[in-house]
């Protein structure tokens, strides 16, 4: 969401698809609006994370492979407190 080439809409579509590629990868069952708040968040998450480590994603693709990296882990997360 840093990215200003990146709006609201955008970030709603993208954050979908890679909350729902993520729930593929992951083999979780969830909903629409879980996997655009997964999608949304882990990109968030993953740059700041990737940050940290000086790496930095940027446009359309770069947001994708955020979210979908970020909402992998925030998926592994949930299953970790779960237990």
């Amino acid at each position: 969401m840093q990215n200003p080439g990146v709006g609201w809409i955008a970030a709603i579509i993208i954050g979908g698809i890679a909350g729902w590629l993520a729930e593929m990868f992951m083999k979780s069952n969830m909903g629409v609006l879980m996997n655009i708040i997964l999608g949304i968040v882990g990109a968030i998450v993953a740059n700041v994370l990737l940050g940290v480590l000086g790496i930095s994603l940027a446009g359309w693709l770069g947001y994708l492979v955020a979210g979908f990296i970020g909402a992998c882990i925030l998926i592994a997360v949930g299953r970790m407190i779960k237990r």
